[in-house]
């Protein structure tokens, strides 16, 4: 992983308050695997794991177009050996560190999400 912690995670979040989905999809590889409480609770998958960046781009659609008033606010960015973990605002105020592990070309390739109670 040769990207800087900092710089990525002021992206995604830039990416993620535009709410364009092509621009959030751009971080991530076609083999993305994400495991997160909401994927449980939205669509029932007792795993709460999505795979394939066209899955997990279709339940983001879905998303945004729920929460259009949708806003991360970056708290904190952790570096780790071809990972990070961003500390961020997310939905409904919640406290989310969002654990990211990247592959070829800087993508990431798997994330856990994990949120306050």
């Amino acid at each position: 992983m040769n990207l800087d912690p900092d710089t990525f995670a002021r992206d995604w979040i830039a990416s993620w308050n535009s709410h364009d989905l092509p621009s959030i999809l751009s971080h991530y590889a076609d083999t993305l695997s994400i495991t997160t409480p909401m994927i449980k609770i939205a669509l029932g998958v007792d795993t709460g794991t999505l795979c394939g960046k066209q899955a997990v781009g279709d339940y983001w659609r879905r998303a945004l177009e729920k929460m259009p008033d949708l806003q991360f606010e970056l708290l904190d960015v952790f570096a780790g050996v071809d990972s990070i973990a961003v500390y961020y605002r997310s939905v409904l105020n919640k406290r989310a560190i969002e654990v990211m592990f990247f592959g070829e070309g800087n993508k990431v390739t798997n994330v856990v999400v994990h949120y306050s109670r």
